[in-house]
């Protein structure tokens, strides 16, 4: 099998989109903005890297001041996106902490209305998984480590932000494909993209009184500092080879469809999901 990517493996998640071979497109050169979000204000957790800073920079593009939210350990990844917003004309913030920690959820949301005054898109974006062949291995504290991060941030930030968000604003999650067809050695991590599903869809509704949106994109294999941040050598060599577009995607091709979820073009459009992954077909 042709490797589509050099071997490589990082020893720490989220991973370091600096360190990548190849490094990840975040937009494409010729994608032109047009205003679909001039004024708005997003935070994006999970901003300064892979499908994160894909969404940042999109939605700079097309207007929008953007507040991202990472991990500690990731400021020059972070600082590259920050630069990549300005770039576009924009406002760029940062806050660095632990989305699975509530009040530091509330921090985020807060300083975001302080710093730009109001709020008009949330994007729940960031993620861990790891790589198990055996669901008695899985640790217990990992388990919860897990579903804090990947869900349970979710609630968190969508408690702090709904009281100021208001008619056309939008709600958007990372979902996976494997919410949908499960993946055998990341158990956990489907887990928790199937209950983010349930999520969209009860919250919707729940919602759709005040005219806020909530939908998701489910991504296929992408390539993300994610990647050689979960699997070794081998796996990251053949990554995307599956779909059978038999390659992974990149941030460029998800950035769009946020552009879309945020923007008065899906205007109609509430407790759904657009899937990006590679030609799988899923009958959901």
């Amino acid at each position: 099998m042709s490797q589509l990517q050099p071997p490589q493996h990082q020893d720490h998640q989220p991973g370091d989109e600096h360190r990548m071979q190849p490094r990840p497109e975040y937009i494409r050169e010729g994608y032109q903005g047009s205003g679909k979000l001039k004024g708005k204000v997003a935070v994006i957790t999970g901003g300064d890297s892979g499908i994160g800073r894909a969404a940042a920079v999109h939605f700079a593009r097309e207007g929008a001041d953007c507040m991202i939210t990472h991990v500690g350990s990731e400021e020059k990844d972070a600082e590259e996106t920050l630069r990549l917003i300005e770039a576009e004309g924009q406002k760029a913030s940062r806050i660095a902490g632990d989305i699975g920690d509530p009040a530091f959820c509330r921090k985020v949301i807060e300083g975001t209305l302080e710093e730009f005054g109001k709020l008009n898109i949330l994007v729940n974006n960031a993620a861990e998984q790891y790589d198990w062949n055996d669901v008695t291995e899985i640790d217990d504290e990992q388990l919860e480590r897990t579903f804090k991060t990947n869900l349970f941030s979710h609630f968190y930030l969508i408690k702090a932000a709904v009281p100021h968000l208001s008619k056309g604003d939008s709600i958007i999650a990372t979902s996976s494909v494997n919410a949908f067809k499960g993946n055998d050695s990341l158990i956990d991590y489907s887990a928790t993209k199937g209950a983010i599903q349930g999520l969209v869809r009860s919250l919707s509704g729940t919602l759709m009184d005040r005219g806020i949106r909530v939908n998701a994109i489910a991504p296929g294999p992408v390539w993300t500092p994610l990647i050689p941040a979960s699997f070794e050598d081998d796996k990251v060599a053949e990554f995307g080879k599956q779909v059978p577009m038999e390659r992974p995607g990149q941030p460029s091709e998800m950035g769009p469809a946020y552009v879309y979820l945020a923007s008065d073009d899906s205007s109609y459009m509430s407790g759904q999901t657009i899937h990006l992954n590679g030609g799988v077909v899923l009958n959901t």
